[in-house]
């Protein structure tokens, strides 16, 4: 694409702002959906324009994307985007709800072959930590309007957070019912604390641990979350004697 129209749907930088801070206080809504399987059936039409949108997303940002655009890359027409995505807003939580519903898939991919529920938090707070680094759509959604994202994390909304802690805490709970951990211990504050640290590492970089080796993150799970699981002695892993970096 040699240029992107942004002349009437991108009029200023404060409206992308204003519009940016309505789409992250409305992704709580829509991953919590993805949470509980209330997934919307999507056409192949509707698919094939939520992919060609994700991809300029990923390129240029939401906010400098518009409707033509992905019309253009879906080769379809801009009536046909409208008629499955009302407003461009619409379709932008669709795509942010569609990347929810894959971060909580590869999360439960990756503990699938963890035998114990010690094994299950450092590999799922590594697998969480890389995927969103590593995530080509929230690095543009940062790179373009970092203040908004770090304030959908850690302000007064904390959507995101809210989220993945409400996720993270069901597991927990899940992992209580199957007598894998103490019942009494709090699966929220467990959760909350499990979010903030890797909230922390996203947003810091780190010039002691690799944050892109998953087996440093694993051995910093081990170290600072898994404690608070208060397994009996029996049930503790064993940590890697120096690995957060390298020396």
């Amino acid at each position: 694409m040699a240029s992107l129209c942004i002349s009437d749907e991108t009029t200023s930088h404060s409206t992308a702002q204003a519009r940016l801070r309505e789409i992250l206080g409305a992704v709580t809504a829509n991953a919590r959906a993805a949470l509980t399987g209330e997934e919307p059936d999507h056409d192949e039409l509707s698919v094939r324009i939520l992919e060609s949108a994700r991809s300029l997303f990923a390129r240029f940002g939401p906010g400098r994307t518009t409707i033509d655009d992905v019309a253009r890359a879906a080769d379809v027409s801009r009536i046909t985007v409208y008629r499955r995505f009302s407003t461009k807003d619409e379709l932008i939580e669709a795509v942010v709800r569609g990347e929810f519903q894959r971060y909580f898939d590869r999360f439960q991919l990756d503990i699938a072959e963890c035998t114990t529920v010690a094994d299950r938090v450092a590999v799922g707070f590594a697998s969480s930590l890389l995927y969103i680094r590593k995530n080509d759509l929230i690095r543009a959604i940062m790179t373009a309007e970092p203040g908004e994202f770090i304030s959908s994390i850690l302000g007064d909304r904390g959507t995101t957070q809210t989220v993945v802690r409400t996720y993270v805490a069901n597991r927990l709970r899940e992992e209580q019912t199957a007598n894998n951990l103490p019942a009494n211990v709090d699966a929220d504050l467990v959760a909350e604390v499990m979010v903030r640290l890797t909230t922390s590492f996203l947003l810091t970089p780190s010039a002691l641990i690799d944050l892109d080796d998953a087996e440093s993150l694993k051995n910093v799970a081990r170290i600072a979350l898994v404690p608070l699981l208060q397994l009996p002695e029996q049930q503790r892993p064993r940590r890697a004697s120096r690995s957060p970096s390298a020396s």
